[in-house]
């Protein structure tokens, strides 16, 4: 049974285009903040909390330059209210060749 409000994996790929578009946003709002220039490659792993709306937590693979690093981001979403806002965007480490 799944703890209310406990963060859990999120279910397959039914909603995985909705996963990497909320990753291509938070790569883009790092880019915009940090004036930065890291390209979206693809999506390593997704859980979800639900909160006031759900808060996701994506890890990504991305693109600096000649390097690629993995980044955690945490994105809240209200679909009800069409609002998303990154909350956190960490670099975990590079990424294996």
């Amino acid at each position: 049974m799944a703890t209310v409000g406990g963060i859990r994996e999120s279910q397959g790929s039914q909603n995985s285009l909705d996963i990497d578009s909320l990753a291509r946003f938070a790569v883009e709002d790092h880019n915009k903040k940090q004036n930065a220039l890291l390209e979206f490659q693809k999506v390593l792993n997704t859980k979800e909390q639900v909160v006031a709306g759900t808060m996701y937590y994506i890890t990504i693979e991305v693109k600096d330059g000649d390097k690629k690093k993995i980044y955690e981001a945490k994105v809240w979403v209200k679909s009800w209210m069409d609002f998303k806002e990154v909350k956190e965007f960490k670099l975990v480490g590079d990424a294996s060749a």
